[in-house]
């Protein structure tokens, strides 16, 4: 992009600011050299896609991550301080304050070290994680993935007067990444008086394409096809294969002028209604003054008892209530299923009674087509669509999955993951094992057994099995992991379709006279403190996979549960 002036803003059509926080030549050059000289943060994925969003106009108004006025003001009435309406937090949390000063300034960097911004320090709050979640996503439940990831932010939050010095890389697509100015540059072009913003984190089916082509005809505008290429939900299609399927779609089955690809750097927080008021605001700075909105908008799936987060039409509720303030009107659409009869899609609420429908839900083409290699039937998905899902996906045997173990110590976890890794390598399958004693020796050495330093343990553990996993490696993870809050973080990170968690199930008192080291006798006169079931909790898994017995069953046994589990799953194959 050109780079402009810190204070140079862009009126919106329909209402917004655009601010460009770059700053370019002398200047920039300037604060290069003089933040080689301070001290740094490293910036997480969500906090880069963030900055990226904040520097280009992206979240205007905002012009920084939010003060702690505007962070409590955002939870309590969706609205910053100053009643800008603003219905999620953009906030920048820091583990610690080692690096950091009041009214000093920082260099933020992304993973690889390389210098984003110089933020000038000028607050420093703490923030409180169930307060957040419960006020922004409606429940404290970790099942949510967000509320899930927060648990591992830091405790503090930074504000201050941000200076981009050069946005974050992406050597992929450039073509279709497109600034919020750059965006409506175009969409002038095309001379459109109506832009309607599809927002989407999934692959374009016939389904998304029947609907975006009525949506922009229902409006007479052109369609803003906008998929999000930052952080979605856990276990989503990677944005490369989502992307291809786009560009595809956009190339042979859209009319010329009828629709604009183009790439949005965004880190969802699957905030169902809240996400799409927020959500349209983002569109609105894109140039869109139409949003679709549909069945479960930004919807992270169910709770931790099986029910919905949100209804299926709260978000369309929540954009209605606040359109005219937005500048943005939801189109709104109900569940679409294909007629057969009349080879067409429509909303189940125009059908006729006793109409023959068909429909396949995400799920079932995961495990019923994709995984069994079963080509995606023409009405449902355009064959160009399904040859690229067909690559990414290959059958569920040949795709990642991650054997969690979890139980006391001396339940059984190393030697039941024994047996069935070779039960796996014998079928031909490339297994990892990462047993909880050789990774502290390894990957966490120096690490004690606070529940901080515990925590972190099993988040790399975590970390590296979901590596393993999604690239289409067996992992079996033996770990005590004592705090179900965490287990579900790792599950989040491997994806809850490839995590099969194991609960060894033995009794405190087997496991303790099982004890050969005599940790358990330590810990009872005290000589050890912390140490799990006896002055430190074991939070049993709630819903587990399987559940074992190593008091009556073998190792072998229970190995061989586990082995024909995997088979029945589809991911091992035995012919």
């Amino acid at each position: 992009m050109t780079t402009t002036d810190t204070n140079s803003i862009l009126v919106s059509p329909f209402g917004g600011k655009l601010i460009d926080l770059v700053v370019g030549g002398d200047e920039s050059d300037e604060l290069r050299e003089s933040a080689s000289h301070l001290p740094s943060i490293q910036l997480s994925e969500r906090a880069v896609c963030d900055l990226e969003l904040l520097a280009v106009g992206g979240f205007s108004p905002l012009d920084r991550f939010m003060s702690q006025a505007d962070f409590q003001s955002v939870l309590d009435t969706m609205r910053t301080a100053d009643g800008a309406l603003f219905p999620i937090p953009i906030t920048l949390p820091v583990d610690n304050l080692d690096q950091v000063t009041l009214g000093q300034a920082v260099a933020l960097r992304d993973s690889k070290f390389n210098l984003l911004a110089v933020m000038d320090v000028e607050e420093i709050y703490e923030w409180d994680v169930d307060e957040t979640a419960e006020k922004v996503f409606g429940s404290t439940d970790v099942a949510h993935p967000l509320v899930a990831e927060m648990q591992r932010w830091g405790k503090y939050n930074l504000s201050g007067k941000l200076q981009v010095i050069q946005l974050p890389e992406h050597p992929d697509f450039r073509e279709y990444r497109r600034t919020p100015a750059q965006t409506r540059q175009v969409l002038e072009s095309i001379g459109r008086r109506n832009v309607v913003a599809f927002q989407t984190r999934n692959p374009l089916h016939r389904v998304h394409e029947e609907l975006t082509k009525q949506a922009s005809e229902e409006v007479g505008g052109v369609l803003l096809l906008h998929p999000v290429v930052g952080l979605t939900k856990p276990g989503d299609v990677d944005h490369y294969t989502r992307v291809r399927t786009y560009k595809t779609l956009t190339e042979n089955y859209y009319d010329e002028g009828q629709a604009l690809l183009s790439l949005l750097p965004l880190a969802m927080r699957m905030g169902g209604p809240r996400e799409a008021v927020w959500h349209g605001i983002i569109r609105r700075n894109f140039g869109a003054n139409h949003l679709i909105v549909g069945r479960d908008h930004a919807g992270p799936g169910s709770d931790s008892t099986g029910k919905p987060f949100y209804g299926p039409y709260d978000a369309q509720d929540m954009m209605n209530q606040f359109s005219d303030e937005l500048g943005v009107k939801p189109v709104e659409f109900k569940e679409f299923v294909y007629l057969p009869d009349e080879e067409r899609y429509e909303q189940v609420s125009k059908i006729a009674s006793g109409a023959r429908t068909a429909s396949i839900s995400g799920t079932q083409v995961r495990d019923q087509y994709l995984s069994q290699g079963t080509p995606l039937p023409a009405w449902f998905t355009r064959s160009e669509v399904a040859e690229i899902l067909a690559e990414t996906y290959p059958p569920k045997d040949k795709q990642g999955v991650c054997i969690w173990f979890t139980g006391l110590s001396g339940a059984g976890k190393t030697a039941t993951a024994d047996v069935l890794s070779v039960l796996l390598m014998e079928q031909g399958k490339q297994v990892t094992v990462l047993d909880g004693d050789v990774v502290r020796t390894h990957l966490s050495k120096g690490l004690g057994f606070s529940a901080e330093d515990r925590d972190t343990n099993i988040r790399r553990i975590g970390f590296v099995a979901s590596e393993i996993a999604r690239h289409g490696g067996a992992v079996i993870c033996a770990a005590i992991s004592p705090y179900k809050a965490t287990r579900d973080e790792v599950k989040q990170m491997v994806g809850a379709e490839r995590f099969v968690e194991v609960f060894v199930d033995t009794p405190l008192e087997v496991c303790e006279a099982r004890d050969s080291k005599g940790m358990y006798a330590k810990a009872r006169r005290g000589e050890i403190t912390g140490f799990t079931g006896i002055d430190d909790p074991y939070e049993s898994p709630v819903d587990p996979e399987i559940t074992l017995d190593t008091v009556g069953v073998s190792k072998e046994g229970n190995g061989q549960r586990i082995f024909d589990y995997l088979v029945n799953e589809g991911f091992v194959r035995t012919d």
